[in-house]
């Protein structure tokens, strides 16, 4: 089943945030999330302890920043510890700046 992106990161994300900020601040840092194609676009996370919150757009310093096309995000979000790796090792999972956040992301669906 496809899940509906821009849903996902202006509605569930930030309603899983606000259900759960403990397991949000846990999870630590600044995430930009671009996802590119059809339903996409660019949302920024700060699952900080000065957090946590959910926005759209871009406003810059994220500690990771996390390119995919919205196809792959599909894979991604279906199975994200089997498709996340290879995805990666394909090239078709960019991510920028601190690689050990990248390792969290599948906690933040999890909340």
């Amino acid at each position: 089943m496809a899940v509906d992106i821009q849903k996902l990161f202006n509605e569930e994300v930030p309603a899983k945030i606000a259900k759960n900020p403990d397991g949000a601040k846990a999870i630590g840092g600044k995430y930009q999330f671009v996802v590119t194609g059809e339903g996409g676009g660019e949302w920024f996370l700060d699952l900080t302890a000065t957090g946590p919150s959910s926005q759209a757009g871009n406003p810059g310093g994220a500690d990771l920043v996390v390119t995919i096309a919205s196809s792959d995000f599909q894979k991604l979000y279906e199975n994200p510890q089997a498709n996340g790796m290879q995805l990666y090792f394909a090239g078709k999972l960019k991510m920028v700046g601190n690689p050990a956040l990248g390792m969290k992301l599948n906690k933040l669906f999890e909340l």
